[in-house]
């Protein structure tokens, strides 16, 4: 049988959400599957609109574009009100209920509010809730493991932000085990 996670991570610019995509299709690549990373963003770019779609399969993927996500990942309450109708029935949402005071409306999903936002301020790792959720979105599509990410992680850091490699590793795996 085999495994397709079509998945939209959506908030605003400069929260992430693009290298949050790219750490997951890396860690597809890396584990020999076929991968789609497709940026959308605002002309504002941080502080405007950001969503990726980001496809991790087993076969050959015919279009980067999702319609109907499986999973979102809703980095903000604008995304999730502009997104939740798209995801597939029995679909996942997933979302930053540090920034988002709102519930998911839909009964037909399976639901994580996860505090990314104040889960990574708490640790030290400001500014890495992008991580975060990187972590839950791996445990919860059960497709990559801590160490797979981890290679990922290692492999995607541009140079310049080596320095910040640990934080990124440590925020991952806040995620992975939240529960």
């Amino acid at each position: 049988m085999s495994t397709t996670l079509e998945l939209m991570i959506a908030g605003f610019g400069g929260q992430g959400v693009l290298f949050a995509g790219k750490i997951l299709v890396y860690a597809g690549l890396l584990t020999g599957k076929e991968v789609s990373w497709l940026p959308s963003y605002g002309p504002e770019m941080r502080g405007g609109t950001a969503n990726i779609n980001v496809i991790v399969s087993d076969t050959p993927i015919g279009s980067p574009i999702i319609t109907y996500p499986g999973m979102l990942v809703a980095m903000n309450q604008p995304s999730l009100e502009k997104f939740e109708s798209d995801v597939q029935k029995n679909g996942t949402i997933i979302i930053d209920s540090s920034l988002i005071p709102i519930q998911v409306q839909r009964p037909d999903v399976q639901t994580f509010y996860i505090p990314a936002t104040k889960l990574a301020e708490d640790a030290g790792l400001k500014g890495l809730a992008n991580m975060v959720m990187v972590g839950k979105i791996a445990k919860e599509a059960g497709i990559f493991d801590l160490e797979m990410l981890n290679k990922a992680v290692s492999k995607s850091i541009p140079e310049r932000k080596k320095d910040l490699l640990a934080s990124n590793i440590k925020a991952i795996e806040i995620g992975y085990k939240f529960n």
